[in-house]
């Protein structure tokens, strides 16, 4: 079983930045992944970034490429999205999830997720 909690969201105006963190209790593996989707209201849960836990290889949407990154801390057992120049687009709830074995962008693929943060961008 893995817990996961979320926090540092916000309201930041436009071409600002956050930085959301993930803490996860329970037991991570070398194999494991963790992410970050955002749903924004009306839509359907998207992939934002992922990293693998044991190789740090990254993967992120194109929407967010040279504007987030994502990181993690193996001893705080905590992962980060640091998000700059963030556009009013980015306004969403944000969730990090966990899964066991390798990385996928497809949120079905993820067993554990955390409460969500609110992200608000405004113009």
């Amino acid at each position: 079983q893995v817990q996961l909690v979320e926090s540092g969201g916000g309201l930041v105006q436009n071409g600002g930045s956050l930085r959301l963190s993930c803490a996860a209790s329970g037991r991570t593996f070398s194999s494991s992944a963790m992410g970050w989707f955002r749903q924004a209201p009306g839509k359907e849960r998207a992939f934002v970034a992922a990293i693998s836990w044991g190789s740090e290889r990254t993967y992120y949407a194109d929407s967010v490429k040279g504007r987030f990154t994502i990181s993690r801390d193996k001893a705080k057992n905590t992962v980060y999205l640091e998000m700059n120049s963030l556009k009013p687009e980015d306004t969403a709830v944000y969730y990090c999830a966990f899964r066991p074995l390798g990385v996928r962008t497809n949120p079905r693929d993820y067993d554990y997720w955390g409460q969500g943060t609110q992200v608000s961008v405004s113009s």
